[in-house]
């Protein structure tokens, strides 16, 4: 099996097929990405083939770029352009997106259970968004997609002190945003005297 950056190289010379193999590599984790960091499933898809669209017309400068900045990973360059672009989308002003419009409440037995369920995940996305975006664009990678420390600051080309501090004041300020969501201490355990 080859490497991405072997990938990219062939793909340098015009070989589809092994772009392809990188797109197929990539795709969903990207996608996972910047859907959590947009918080807009339509822009995150648009992102990721603007951002496989940067990687296509860097393959035949790939080589060069690898020695330039020290032997950069493929990985490495691919997720800090996606995360670049996913934070350029957030600074635009946009329109409210269809999911914002009134649902219509399920009949079905546990529709209850499943709009508490939704509307849960969505004042967890809604507080995740209004994290400034270098704590959101962190959260994500360390947090939703399993990303490495490491790889997460090399992504932000941040420090991995740096990176630490971005994940403790996000979680910090997704607390006090969320608080009210902590289940209350139960009654059954009774009072201390």
């Amino acid at each position: 099996m080859q490497g991405d950056d072997d990938l990219m190289r062939l793909a340098g010379t015009g070989d589809r097929a092994a772009f392809s193999q990188l797109v197929a590599r990539h795709l969903a984790r990207a996608t996972g990405i910047a859907g959590r960091v947009t918080g807009n499933r339509s822009d995150a898809e648009e992102i990721v083939q603007e951002a496989f669209l940067r990687a296509w017309l860097k393959a035949p400068d790939w080589q060069a770029q690898a020695d330039r900045e020290g032997g950069a990973s493929f990985a490495t360059w691919f997720y800090r352009v996606l995360v670049n672009l996913c934070i350029d989308r957030r600074r635009r002003p946009v329109n409210a997106p269809i999911e914002a419009a009134a649902e219509v409440a399920d009949p079905n037995p546990g529709g209850y259970e499943a709009t508490a369920r939704a509307e849960t995940s969505a004042r967890v996305a809604q507080a995740v968004a209004a994290l400034p975006e270098r704590q959101r664009a962190a959260l994500v990678l360390c947090h939703f997609e399993g990303v490495s420390n490491i790889d997460a600051a090399a992504i932000l080309d941040v420090s991995i002190g740096a990176l630490e501090s971005l994940l403790v004041r996000g979680r910090r300020a997704l607390k006090e945003a969320l608080l009210d969501l902590a289940p209350e201490p139960s009654a059954a355990k009774g009072t201390m005297r």
